[in-house]
């Protein structure tokens, strides 16, 4: 049915549902994702814009956030001269 309602969303819409479909891919039970859309609807209420806090708040809910990858200390001096 999803397939279906897909076809007929503009091009935009249908990327944003896949990419929120994607970020949610990570939680595992409905009680996760329940809390997750609730917690970002409320974060979104005011006026559709978030808070650098609350945005890593979410992702961290969502698991989608990860740690900068570190370059190895060779590369880094390489890159320096």
């Amino acid at each position: 049915m999803l397939d279906l309602l897909m076809r007929f969303l503009p091009a935009d819409k249908r990327a944003l549902l896949q990419l929120a479909m994607r970020m949610s891919d990570k939680l595992d039970t409905a009680e996760e994702r329940q809390k997750v859309a609730e917690y970002g609807l409320a974060a979104f209420r005011n006026d559709g814009k978030i808070s650098i806090t609350e945005f890593t708040r979410l992702g961290k809910m969502m698991g989608i956030l990860t740690a900068p990858k570190r370059r190895p200390a060779a590369v880094v001096s390489k890159a320096e001269e």
